[in-house]
């Protein structure tokens, strides 16, 4: 593979930018995988300079399982309009809706955990807990080694802006 080609799939693959792909291509001496993993820390690290930033744009995205007894809808915000109409973020809203609908998280964070809750579980349950309840702390129901804030965070460093769950619900027949 000629570098061209190599910095094409890194970008693809990262969504960073051609500079920084060919930057850190060169640092790797040719090496793709390595590269691409490097690429990625740097857009693990800019998404959390972006969390501080306010969001106040924003969809609310619906998913309705195939058989129609399940569904959900999720507030997601962004800082812009223009990234609310982003296919980048109308997929990730979509991932999370269905994400809602097969898991069935309690709350989107461990801080909207009550305390109260919290003191009734054994101290050697809670993280286990967190990951079974807390929207992002669950594994993708797509890529179990992926966390939903690690999709958001993937998503954040693509689009350049803050991302945040607001909040969602989960419908079910019988429930």
């Amino acid at each position: 593979m000629n570098e061209g080609d190599a910095i094409k799939e890194l970008r693809k693959s990262t969504g960073a930018p051609i500079l920084d792909c060919r930057k850190v291509l060169k640092e790797c001496g040719g090496d793709t995988e390595k590269a691409r993993v490097i690429l990625k820390e740097k857009g693990f690290a800019k998404a959390q300079r972006l969390e501080s930033r306010s969001a106040n744009q924003g969809t609310v995205a619906s998913y309705i399982h195939h058989d129609g007894k399940a569904g959900a809808l999720v507030e997601i915000n962004c800082e812009t309009d223009f990234v609310a109409k982003n296919e980048i973020f109308k997929a990730l809203a979509k991932e999370i809706t269905m994400q809602i609908v097969a898991c069935s998280p309690l709350c989107v964070a461990r801080e909207n955990v009550s305390p109260d809750a919290v003191a009734k579980i054994p101290e050697n349950e809670r993280e286990d807990f967190y990951k079974t309840s807390c929207l992002l702390e669950q594994p993708s129901i797509r890529d179990g080694a992926v966390t939903i804030r690690d999709l958001i965070k993937e998503a954040m460093s693509k689009l350049g802006e803050n991302i945040v769950v607001k909040r969602f619900i989960r419908y079910k027949v019988g429930e």
